[in-house]
């Protein structure tokens, strides 16, 4: 099964996150099929969160399953 989930990078006490495609059976921070946008939880930037709209919808249109926080990031990028 194919998923889009978080995959963590970034210093110590300084999380960011990739919005990845990945394999169910692949560790968090292992490989991914594609990255599909970025999320600063932080909010240090005014780009603290990108996504590539088309390419998720492409993704979720062929089956892969959002884990729920990035059901709710999808959400709020759709409405900015």
């Amino acid at each position: 099964m194919t998923k889009i989930r978080l995959s963590r990078f970034g210093s110590k006490a300084n999380p960011h996150y990739r919005i990845v495609v990945v394999d169910s059976r692949a560790k968090r921070d292992g490989g991914y099929i594609e990255r599909v946008g970025y999320y600063d939880p932080r909010r240090t930037t005014k780009d603290w969160l990108k996504l590539d709209q088309e390419r998720v919808q492409y993704w979720l249109g062929v089956g892969a399953q959002p884990t729920d926080t990035v059901k709710k990031l999808i959400k709020q990028a759709s409405e900015a």
